[in-house]
C-alpha cells in the first residue's frame, strides 16, 4: 500500500479532538468517534467466509470459501469485521509501526463494533497472538497483547498469555502451505485452558499464524477456539 492513507490518518488523528469525527471531525452526539456517514463507508468485510474470514465479494454470505472446504483451519470460525484497505489499512500501521494510542483506541472500538453481543460474550479467556520476545524488545510494543488486554476488560473475559517458542522467519512473500510449515509449533500454552477461547490480532492475512495458535491452544485443552481481528488482508494481497 502507498502512503497516501497512512498520511491521510495521521492528519485525521492529529486533528482529531473529543467529540468529533476521527475521520471528518464533524460533531459528535455520541460516545462513538466516528460519525454515522464514516462509519458506514469504512471497508466491512462482508460477505466473508464464516470459516476464515476471507473476504467474498459477490458470494453467498454465510458459505465457507475452497480453503476452509478443502483443509478446515483448527479454528472453529472467525470473527474479522473490516478489510485491510482505506482508512483501515492508515490505522493499523499507525498503531503497529508507530504504536499510536489514538489509532489503537479507534481500532478497538471499531473490532467492538463488529462483534455482536452473542459473540462478545461467548468466549471464556482471550488469547493474543503473541510477539517472540526479542521483536517485542525490538518494537517496544506489542499490538496483540494491547488490544487483547482493553478488549478483555471491556467483555470482562480473562487474558491468557501465550508463548512464541521460536523466533519464525517473516511470513511476506510465503504461500499458505509454507506459512503453516514455518509456524509449525511456534506456540506454546499452559495447559488448563478454558473450553471456550478467542485468539485476538490487528490483521489476519491467511490465517496461519491463528491456525497455530489454535493448535496450541486445543493441545492445552480448549475445545473451542474462535479467531478475532480487526482486518482481513484481501485475496491477491497475501
Amino acid at each position: 500500500m502507498s502512503t497516501f492513507w497512512k498520511l491521510r490518518v495521521d492528519g485525521w488523528l492529529g486533528r482529531a479532538l473529543p467529540g468529533r469525527c476521527v475521520f471528518c471531525l464533524t460533531p459528535l452526539p455520541g460516545d462513538n468517534p466516528w460519525c454515522e456517514a464514516c462509519f458506514s463507508e469504512l471497508p466491512w468485510n462482508l460477505p466473508a467466509c464464516p470459516g476464515c474470514a476471507e473476504p467474498q465479494p459477490g458470494a453467498v454470505r454465510g458459505r465457507r470459501c475452497g480453503h476452509c472446504l478443502r483443509r478446515p483451519p483448527r479454528f472453529d470460525g472467525a470473527w474479522v469485521p473490516l478489510r485491510y484497505d482505506a482508512e483501515v489499512a492508515g490505522l493499523v500501521q499507525r498503531f503497529k509501526f508507530d504504536a499510536s494510542p489514538r489509532a489503537g483506541r479507534v481500532l478497538l472500538e471499531l473490532l467492538v463494533a463488529g462483534l455482536p453481543p452473542a459473540v462478545q460474550g461467548w468466549p471464556e479467556a482471550l488469547v493474543p497472538v503473541p510477539l517472540h520476545p526479542r521483536r517485542a524488545r525490538e518494537r517496544g510494543f506489542d499490538q496483540a497483547h494491547w488490544l487483547a488486554a482493553r478488549l478483555g476488560r471491556q467483555l470482562g473475559c480473562p487474558l491468557v498469555p501465550a508463548q512464541r517458542t521460536r523466533d519464525t522467519r517473516t511470513q511476506r512473500g510465503l504461500d499458505r502451505g509454507e506459512r503453516r510449515r514455518n509456524l509449525s509449533g511456534a506456540f506454546h500454552l499452559p495447559d488448563g485452558l478454558p473450553r471456550r477461547v478467542a485468539l485476538v490480532d490487528d490483521v489476519m492475512t491467511t490465517g496461519a499464524t491463528l491456525d497455530a495458535l489454535a493448535t496450541a491452544c486445543r493441545q492445552a485443552g480448549a475445545e473451542q477456539v474462535q479467531a478475532w481481528a480487526v482486518a482481513r488482508t484481501p485475496v491477491g494481497r497475501h
